[in-house]
């Protein structure tokens, strides 16, 4: 209903409802049909991956990205209903909260808009999903895949490894000698850091990102590698004032001590990315939705 409602105003209104994000996506997926870079279209600065996606934009309707974004609030909300019966909730509880995803007014306007969040979100959950089955190929593969989407969930690594080796020592029962030396505690958690499950998951996630990488390095050089992560890491923009560090950035934005000082910005988030995978790596879900919030808010660009 929003997606045709979002025609009308498009077609009657000064304001438009599609997100200009979308043009661009569409724009890039017309430069993908004539055989050329997707990085011809200025701002579009994500995966060609996205833009491949997008071509039936181009050869269907315009109206295809956005319904399959809507479908991707539906496959989110599928891995959250698996998840949370996992997790012990019962049927009715977990339909209540997938009901309450799927009729939430935010969702529902950022998708039928036409961002592309809810692929994301759907890649992510279902990485949870397969880790909390220990269906690990599964989980890697998606789990790459939504690294190369968008770099965020990059930070999940640590809590997904540090959950990792914390379930083949439970499954191997507690062998800890009581007063320890700290150095053999730390010398058996080394070596738990490569066990097998350890291994295939970073060699499967890092093998998924890696293989899509190259396949889209050789086909568009170094703009690939510029403008879908380079870019995002290296972002400033006084104008999003909605970022705690938005005044202290403006007033040095022509100072020497710019660039340092948008580093030195990260340093907080950093420190709350290791004290939280530490502290909560056992619940992984708790834990990539606690990384999720520190990663996004408190950031210099919002």
């Amino acid at each position: 209903m929003l997606v045709f409602y979002g025609v009308y105003q498009d077609r009657t209104m000064l304001v438009k409802y599609t997100d200009i994000d979308y043009q661009v996506f569409t724009d890039a997926a017309k430069y993908i049909t004539e055989g050329k870079s997707p990085y011809l279209r200025a701002t579009y600065r994500y995966t060609p991956l996205l833009a491949w996606i997008l071509t039936p934009n181009i050869h269907i309707t315009d109206l295809y990205g956005k319904l399959l974004f809507i479908a991707g609030d539906l496959v989110a909300a599928h891995f959250m209903y698996r998840i949370l019966l996992l997790r012990g909730l019962d049927s009715r509880k977990t339909c209540g909260c997938c009901t309450f995803w799927l009729l939430n007014p935010l969702p529902m306007t950022v998708s039928s808009r036409g961002n592309a969040e809810s692929l994301v979100a759907s890649l992510v959950l279902g990485t949870m999903y397969y880790m909390e089955k220990k269906h690990l190929v599964k989980a890697a593969v998606l789990y790459g895949l939504s690294v190369h989407m968008k770099i965020y969930p990059v930070t999940y690594a640590l809590p997904i490894v540090l959950h990792l080796q914390s379930s083949q020592r439970q499954e191997k029962g507690n062998t800890d000698v009581p007063k320890q030396r700290k150095v053999d505690d730390f010398r058996r958690f080394f070596l738990r850091l490569f066990s097998r499950d350890v291994l295939l998951f970073v060699a499967v996630a890092g093998g998924t990102f890696a293989a899509l990488g190259l396949v889209f390095y050789f086909s568009y050089g170094r703009d690939f590698l510029e403008q879908t992560y380079f870019y995002h890491l290296t972002r400033r923009d006084i104008r999003h004032n909605f970022s705690p560090y938005f005044y202290m950035l403006y007033l040095t934005a022509e100072s020497k001590w710019s660039f340092p000082l948008g580093l030195a910005a990260f340093l907080p988030q950093l420190l709350l990315l290791l004290v939280i995978s530490f502290a909560y790596y056992k619940d992984l879900v708790f834990c990539s939705f606690l990384h999720t919030a520190v990663f996004l808010y408190p950031r210099t660009v919002l």
